[in-house]
């Protein structure tokens, strides 16, 4: 169970003068750092003898209360007792795209933009449950009841662009009224009225894959508007509040401040609404229309092996909003008779329920079994969002799991040609629509599925590593390494993840540092702005901000690598990460890169602790080299 620190988030807020004296509060990997009005109303003595405080620092016109690893924690209970706003905070959901190949870049932007709805998305998913099941005892759908729970369950999915703008708008720094602005027009009501139709003015690309009828034109430019509109899409609404933060801070640039305030947001609407109607939209549509062609070439060859690429691949279509070029071809099939088009899809829900369930049985994580409960019954009625952007995708491994089981028991439904008879509900409540009067075995085939990708699910995932995500020590390497580290530690000699001039940790020129408040260990002046791995282990911390990177070594050593003095600071600027976070990494293997002039010209030192958090766990830390050092020669001795 977490710690609480509300009594020391008050003893501190009280001892620096009160809130009321505070201006600004961020925290870095081991401190918080206030900006205070009047730092002499601030008890520098009581705060160092604090329980819980290492100690207290005055540096670069910040006030700073070092408190060890669990800061995050720290700072979350101050900002709530004070009412503090966290903006000012370098966190998970700023800054910049995270680094690391495009797919980790993308899970961890999708996966940020959803964390902070989950909770609501899963209540909305379970209303939705609630309906469906209001439907199925009888309820008609122009009865009060349905239509205002609906409204509860559904309207959240419906305008989920308007979510995703607010916070897309924090993760690239854009004005959040304005990224709003740009959700707003994205879903205006009946918009798509003015792009459809049954005349229209012309057809682009005819006889072709992306044939478009056009029905309006911007400025003589062609419109071209999903048949299905923006509405419940996830991947337009973040392109074009993207887009618009380019803009925007172009604007931001070149006009005066005395107009700025309404200027750059008018040329930025100005700009971007256009972009996303005439290029970031057709660009999906055309995808999607791709997609579809793509499936049904595979169904006309195979309709087998269209099962298994449909049943691996729906959940990416999805998330990508792609299964739109689908969707309208199942519909129109369904008209003539029954379907088989969307058949390897309906019952991939259940191995995201089954995933979840054995997840909620591993994890660690009280968070996480509290948020996989909602989702685990959302996904039972065919609402999996909460369960893929919450829990599955961002632990990736278990994701790709619900992928392989959706495979297999698309396979199966498509080797038995059972057929879908009607458009109907999803997850448990779409087995009427698989009762086939011709068929008697059809519903059973179906129900057979169900179990299967449920179990498939389950199974799968016991075979992968649950690793943690949004627990509330999440983040420092001292929880993070719960999960792996030995009963014992082990003696181990730690190499040096930098080439440099060795410098006792006593004569770093950061008090809290060489004092070994934060542990044992040592300095290096680099001399090549790279960062390799001392050991083989797991990257348990990687600030935001790419300047610390906690790492712990499969012999049991936690390590921090924090360069440069105050180099939070620069908000990334000058570093380069070249892992993410949860990375397996071997010794040697590049960690960051950084810009060691730039660092200097901003007026920040290099020099570099590398330090041993988990201390107290041994009984002789010795330093192996004295004077210059290279990449990966032996730096550290630790002994238990």
């Amino acid at each position: 169970m977490a710690k609480d620190y509300t009594e020391l988030a008050q003893d501190i807020v009280a001892h620096v003068g009160g809130k009321e004296n505070i201006t600004k509060l961020v925290h870095c990997v081991t401190r918080l750092r206030f900006s205070l009005k009047d730092e002499s109303k601030a008890d520098d003595e009581y705060l160092k003898k604090r329980d819980g405080i290492v100690t207290v620092v005055k540096a670069g016109g910040q006030y700073q209360v070092v408190i060890g690893n669990h800061v995050p924690d720290v700072y979350d209970t101050v900002l709530k007792v004070t009412g503090l706003s966290g903006d000012g905070s370098i966190d998970a959901d700023e800054g910049d795209v995270p680094q690391g190949n495009l797919f980790d870049r993308f899970i961890a932007l999708v996966s940020g933009l959803f964390q902070p709805m989950l909770g609501v998305l899963s209540a909305a998913g379970m209303i939705k449950g609630v309906v469906a099941i209001l439907v199925a005892c009888g309820v008609q759908k122009t009865d009060g009841a349905y239509i205002i729970l609906n409204a509860a369950g559904d309207g959240l999915f419906q305008f989920l662009p308007l979510v995703l703008a607010i916070t897309s708008a924090k993760r690239f720094k854009i004005n959040q009224f304005t990224a709003l602005a740009i959700g707003f027009a994205l879903v205006y009501p009946n918009i798509s009225a003015s792009f459809t139709g049954d005349q229209p003015l012309y057809t682009l690309f005819s006889g072709t894959l992306i044939e478009s009828k056009i029905y309006a034109t911007f400025l003589g430019l062609p419109i071209i508007f999903p048949a299905s509109s923006y509405l419940s899409t996830v991947l337009p609404v973040i392109l074009a509040v993207w887009t618009g933060s380019k803009i925007e801070t172009f604007f931001k640039k070149i006009i005066p401040d005395v107009v700025k305030v309404f200027v750059v947001p008018f040329f930025t609407l100005l700009i971007t609404v256009p972009l996303a109607f005439i290029v970031i939209g057709p660009v999906m549509t055309w995808a999607s229309d791709l997609v579809g062609a793509a499936f049904s070439s595979i169904y006309n060859f195979n309709p087998v092996i269209y099962g298994v690429v449909l049943g691996a691949f729906w959940q990416v279509l999805v998330m990508f909003g792609l299964h739109w070029g689908l969707v309208p071809l199942a519909i129109l099939e369904l008209t003539k008779g029954p379907g088989v088009l969307l058949v390897a899809s309906v019952a991939i829900c259940f191995a995201q329920a089954g995933a979840l369930l054995n997840i909620m049985m591993r994890t660690k994580e009280e968070k996480v079994r509290q948020l996989s409960i909602p989702a685990f019954i959302s996904a039972l009625f065919g609402v999996t969002e909460p369960a893929i952007y919450g829990i599955t995708l961002p632990m990736r491994t278990p994701f790709i799991m619900t992928c392989i089981a959706g495979a297999i028991q698309g396979a199966y439904l498509s080797f038995f040609n059972i057929k879908l008879q009607a458009m109907g509900g999803m997850g448990a409540f779409a087995i009427p629509s698989f009762i086939d009067p011709k068929n008697s075995f059809a519903v059973i085939h179906f129900l057979i599925a169900i179990v299967m990708s449920f179990v498939l699910g389950f199974v799968l995932t016991q075979f992968t590593k649950i690793p943690l995500l949004y627990s509330e020590d999440a983040g420092s390497v001292e929880a993070e390494t719960k999960e792996i580290k030995p009963a014992e530690v082990l003696d181990q000699v730690v190499n040096s993840p930098l080439s440099g001039q060795v410098i006792a940790l006593e004569d770093t020129p950061d008090a809290v540092f060489a004092s070994g408040a934060m542990g044992q260990g040592v300095a290096i002046e680099p001399k090549i702005g790279e960062v390799i791995a001392p050991a083989d282990g797991v990257v348990r911390l990687l600030f935001p901000t790419n300047h610390a990177i906690g790492l712990a070594t499969d012999d049991g050593a936690e390590i921090l690598i924090h360069v440069g003095m105050d180099t939070v600071e620069l908000d990334g600027k000058g570093f380069t990460a070249h892992i993410t976070q949860g990375s397996k990494v071997k010794a040697g293997q590049l960690l960051l890169s950084f810009d060691i002039a730039a660092i200097k010209e901003a007026g920040y030192k290099v020099t570099t602790p590398i330090i041993v958090t988990n201390t107290a766990d041994y009984a002789n830390i010795t330093t192996l080299a004295k004077e210059e050092i290279d990449f990966g020669a032996p730096l550290l001795e630790v002994k238990k």
